[in-house]
């Protein structure tokens, strides 16, 4: 009956930290064109293109809307919550990662956006490369017990030759 899970246990895979999307294009002017804030008027279609933008980035790295583990929902009016969860739940299904809910009194990106989602997600690990094989090592010739001995004994030194 909750729109999220109280909290979830990952014990393997890779993560994605997704920065904060909105209704606005992911990728978009800087310094920001008004035309591409246009944005509509409701939480309810904000907040679906909110997803479409999420669930893009998801994708870009390998990863699905089942994926998410948390992600924190920025709201300009925490009112319209429940029509942000509704469409959460059209996009998300019976899939319910952890959620934080917070109201600001304005989201950086534009004055025109209503929400703002950063998220988390774990994607499947990722197999370690196979192991390049490994030339077998050269075999050098053991020293003659003799010249070792040698060489290592102090008595056997000339000592006008210092690089012995």
């Amino acid at each position: 009956m909750m729109p999220y899970a109280p909290a979830l246990l990952v014990r393997r895979g890779t993560l994605l930290f997704v920065s904060g999307v909105t209704a606005a294009p992911v990728y978009h002017s800087h310094p920001h064109r008004e035309e591409e804030f246009d944005l509509p008027r409701t939480m309810r279609e904000q907040a679906a293109l909110a997803m479409d933008n999420l669930k893009k980035t998801l994708e870009a790295a390998g990863c699905t809307m089942k994926d998410l583990v948390s992600a924190t929902r920025y709201l300009t009016d925490v009112s319209e919550q429940d029509d942000l969860n509704r469409v959460w739940a059209e996009w998300l299904g019976g899939h319910l990662p952890t959620t934080t809910t917070v109201e600001v009194s304005r989201l950086a990106t534009h004055a025109n956006c209503k929400i703002e989602i950063s998220a988390i997600a774990v994607a499947d690990a990722v197999p370690e490369p196979a192991p390049r094989k490994s030339q077998s090592p050269r075999r050098r010739k053991p020293r003659s017990p003799n010249r070792t001995a040698k060489n290592h004994n102090p008595k056997n030194r000339n000592p006008k030759n210092h690089n012995q």
